[in-house]
């Protein structure tokens, strides 16, 4: 097991940035400027991100795909489960919103436009399942209206989005169990019922062979006890250096001259997702378009419709409810993001320009999002 433990620390050049995170422990301890203490911990979550998804799709891979989609669902999205987790308990609830649009945004527009991108360089165009698309599409859709209507909720009840009340807390939870009952529903459809159209059939037609071959390149010869220690250790220490980034995070948003919002939509979001962004361009270059669109959107779906949820149970368990109305701006943002894609997704094929055109509108976003003042 050992050796296995050893492979899968040494079987990406990323994982040497795990070195910093006992520099940031230390940095900690030292009382150091929190913006290095910031930086250090973010630096160590990136690979720690990696080795979760990475030891969750060697389990995955040797207890079928039903069992399987459901514990890619538990830790696929451990990182910023974990990250958003500590900053609730810390009472950012700003820091967690972001988190939560900034995921989303993220993995729509900058992780699947960079797949596109440079999945497309060379290439006339690449194909997928318009069919899986278009349901995945429509997954973020809902998850966007069930976002939307507590705070419109807010504004036409409550008469601004600044107020909270007992019934908007109430009207979240509510809608938080919706979500969590239609992303079960979509696991039941993407892995038993309609398996096919994402690329998860027994027997793969040509041009979708890649889910046999991806499992096996990112389970690096794991066995099922390797993978679920490694698993654990991963989430363990990404639960440290969680705990850490969190505690610094004001302080440095501050001296870096960033809002918790911007640190929140964007950087949090970004490390979080370090996984998925790399798993999804390598697969696109391979030409596993359909792949790489599942990484992507899958992500998306369970940021939206499992971990925003599951903060939102999460903050009635410590008394202090956490409610899903989101600024305008987040709402704005995530409604382009869901068009965009959707548009893109259509005709289930994707070339070189359509990736660019993603990746501009992320970074027309993020800018903005850089010089919005205030959240709420």
């Amino acid at each position: 097991m050992l050796g296995e433990l050893r492979g899968a620390l040494t079987g990406s050049r990323a994982n040497f940035l795990l070195l910093a995170l006992p520099v940031a422990i230390g940095l900690e301890l030292a009382h150091s400027p929190h913006t290095w203490i910031f930086i250090a911990a973010t630096l160590s979550i990136i690979p720690l991100a990696g080795l979760i998804g990475e030891a969750t799709e060697a389990v995955a891979s040797r207890v079928g795909p039903g069992i399987g989609g459901l514990l890619n669902a538990t830790f696929g999205n451990g990182a910023e489960l974990l990250i958003a987790g500590f900053a609730l308990h810390a009472g950012l609830v700003d820091v967690v919103k972001a988190s939560i649009a900034g995921s989303i945004l993220g993995n729509t527009l900058l992780v699947l436009g960079a797949a596109m991108f440079l999945g497309g360089l060379g290439r006339v165009s690449q194909s997928f399942s318009a069919v899986g698309a278009s349901a995945k599409s429509l997954s973020l859709f809902l998850a966007v209206a069930g976002l939307v209507m507590p705070a419109v909720f807010d504004l036409t009840v409550l008469g601004s989005l600044d107020r909270s009340s007992d019934a908007l807390d109430e009207l979240s939870l509510a809608t938080a169990i919706v979500l969590l009952a239609v992303y079960v529903a979509s696991l039941i459809f993407s892995l038993r019922t309609h398996a096919d159209a994402f690329g998860l059939q027994a027997d793969p037609a040509p041009g979708h062979e890649h889910d046999g071959e991806a499992r096996q390149m990112l389970a690096h010869g794991l066995s099922m006890s390797g993978a679920i220690v490694l698993l654990l250790l991963s989430t363990a220490l990404t639960a440290v250096a969680a705990e850490v980034l969190v505690g610094a995070v004001s302080e440095a948003a501050h001296a870096f001259g960033m809002t918790d919002f911007f640190i929140g939509f964007v950087v949090v979001a970004v490390v979080g997702n370090a996984a998925e962004h790399y798993s999804a361009i390598t697969f696109a270059r391979k030409n596993q378009m359909q792949l790489a669109i599942n990484i992507a959107k899958d992500s998306s779906v369970q940021i939206a419709l499992l971990v925003a949820p599951a903060l939102v149970i999460f903050s009635w368990i410590l008394g202090r409810p956490m409610n899903l109305v989101f600024n305008p701006f987040e709402l704005f943002g995530l409604g382009l993001a869901v068009f965009a894609v959707t548009f893109v997704s259509l005709d289930g094929e994707s070339n070189w320009f359509e990736g660019l055109l993603l990746l501009a509108l992320y970074v027309i976003v993020a800018l903005a999002t850089f010089f919005v003042p205030v959240v709420g």
